[in-house]
């Protein structure tokens, strides 16, 4: 049986439906990619709008927690000034006001103490709150980088076997056109 001869355009015509072809597969392939992609920004999106939710009030307590600490420790401090002032000019009650003054005086570094304690609590929450966010961000770049890793998979391999298609076809078609050449 003698193989049908391929003119020019018979060849044209099978290399534009495998070009066609190809461009139609790689808009699939992207159109997946696109898809994958959009799904992975919004939840990642919906994790740093959840993130924020949990660690904005937080903040927002602590800076209001260290204001309020800051006004009575400027309070006490103008208490005790006006306390050595009030001392200097009692001199025949000095002594009863030392005592009362040692007491306020008392009273203030417990409570001092105990909005110490209080500040170091909320700036340890704050602290795992911090590693917890690195952590939960450190995951999605993760997650990121192997879905990166997998679409270079994906989109190389179908190029490579396409590539290796059209490189047997032109093969194919320089042998065809030897034959042609030496059989003329």
């Amino acid at each position: 049986m003698p193989m049908p001869k391929l003119d020019d355009q018979t060849i044209l015509l099978a290399l534009a439906a495998v070009t066609g072809l190809a461009v139609f597969l790689q808009v699939f392939i992207l159109l997946g990619i696109f898809v994958a992609i959009r799904k992975a920004a919004n939840s990642i999106q919906k994790e740093i709008g959840s993130l924020r939710a949990s660690i904005m009030p937080v903040i927002y307590d602590t800076q209001e927690l260290l204001v309020s600490s800051r006004e009575t420790l400027v309070n006490a401090q103008e208490f005790v000034a006006n306390a050595q002032g009030f001392l200097t000019r009692v001199s025949p009650k000095v002594e009863a006001a030392a005592g009362d003054v040692a007491e306020i005086a008392r009273g203030l570094r417990a409570q001092t103490a105990q909005m110490q304690s209080s500040v170091m609590e909320i700036l340890e929450k704050v602290r795992k709150q911090s590693t917890r966010v690195d952590s939960m961000v450190t995951g999605v770049l993760d997650t990121a980088d192997r879905a990166g890793g997998f679409v270079n998979d994906v989109v190389s391999r179908p190029v490579r076997q396409v590539s290796s298609i059209l490189a047997a076809v032109k093969a194919i078609v320089e042998s065809l056109r030897g034959s042609r050449a030496q059989s003329r």
